[in-house]
């Protein structure tokens, strides 16, 4: 078996014995700035025309925290992405040798360089024989609200943004997801940075007055805004900063004009992403009008506010694209990682049956 190392977090496969015959396993990992999700997922047939069940077996689920390298850095990035692995494939009771496919999509892996960097470690942790993969954490985000298939849009909006789009030809653009100092805006870690920024406005005089100054002290157990400063840097993770988006939501439902105005900012740089994203690969066709789908992911989109932020980016799309119909994915990224290593497993038995 490859390496051991990393103060054992391979070990427990030492009580493991393979079953002969054991059942083959894929790998799908989605690592955010947040956190990082591995599920083990049985290998099912490759038949002619099949599609993966719905919903797909999941065997086992791990969770550790982030894996962005630009956030934590690579080492720590990297211990993160094999403890994660190492669980799932424990609570599988199971080792590297029953893993057919490894799929790691993983947020900051913005360049073919941080790919094949990723990808060459990750192929000196299996065996030899396991299909590898790396991809940005959009992708996994695309193929779980399109069972693994890679066509159309996909819009991320969690601590982070990033909108992705793919052609069925195997063209791809991206816009935005450059982080929080080049311009994150609409992502949590964006409202939430506006909001503080007006809560320092209000207090220093420069900005209307607004109840996220009361909302957010609250939240955060500060007696006054001048205090706000100190908490930020000592610890200005972007995950920590962002969970301070319901806080701004609360405010705008409550009718505060500077809440608002921050929410409906962001709503437009959400829609102008996908609209840049879609008229670069034209996966609306040249009149806009030809149909496609829109993979909606991440916190700020979810649907369950009187203010939806989901629901007013669909509305800005569809004015421009009236046939892009949105999908809220019935299975987590890391699922998706993993029926995207099915889908080229299956692709391969089928060139070599074609072959044979």
């Amino acid at each position: 078996m490859k390496r051991e190392r990393n103060g054992g977090i391979w070990d427990f496969e030492h009580g493991i014995v393979p079953a002969t015959g054991g059942q083959d396993l894929i790998l799908g990992l989605d690592g955010g700035t947040t956190s990082t999700v591995c599920i083990s997922m049985p290998i099912f047939p490759f038949t002619n025309g099949s599609l993966p069940p719905d919903p797909p077996p999941v065997i086992a689920r791990a969770v550790a925290g982030c894996s962005n390298h630009n956030s934590v850095g690579e080492t720590a990035a990297r211990e993160t992405l094999e403890q994660v692995m190492a669980d799932a494939l424990s609570q599988s009771s199971s080792t590297r040798s029953s893993v057919r496919a490894v799929c790691l999509a993983v947020s900051g892996v913005n360049h073919p360089t941080d790919q094949q960097r990723i990808l060459n470690w990750l192929r000196a942790i299996f065996p030899k024989d396991v299909k590898c993969f790396v991809h940005n954490d959009a992708v996994a985000a695309m193929a779980s609200g399109t069972m693994g298939k890679l066509h159309g849009c996909v819009l991320i909006a969690g601590t982070g943004t990033i909108t992705y789009g793919y052609t069925e030809d195997g063209r791809e653009a991206r816009a935005a997801g450059a982080g929080p100092v080049l311009g994150d805006w609409g992502s949590g870690y964006g409202i939430a940075a506006m909001a503080l920024t007006a809560v320092i406005r209000a207090y220093d005089g420069r900005g209307p007055q607004t109840m996220l100054t009361s909302n957010i002290l609250k939240e955060l157990q500060l007696s006054s805004p001048d205090e706000l400063i100190g908490w930020t840097y000592a610890d200005p993770s972007w995950a920590r900063i962002a969970a301070l988006v319901p806080v701004v939501v609360l405010c705008a439902e409550s009718g505060d004009e500077v809440a608002n105005g921050i929410l409906l900012d962001a709503v437009d740089e959400l829609a102008q992403s996908v609209k840049a994203v879609v008229l670069k690969l034209g996966l609306c066709g040249q009149d806009g009008k030809e149909e496609c789908p829109l993979v909606m992911v991440g916190g700020v989109l979810e649907a369950n506010r009187k203010w939806d932020i989901g629901k007013e980016v669909i509305s800005r799309v569809s004015k421009e694209f009236p046939k892009m119909h949105p999908i809220r994915p019935k299975v987590e990224p890391a699922v998706g990682a993993a029926l995207l290593a099915w889908n080229f497993l299956k692709e391969e038995s089928r060139q070599e049956a074609f072959g044979s």
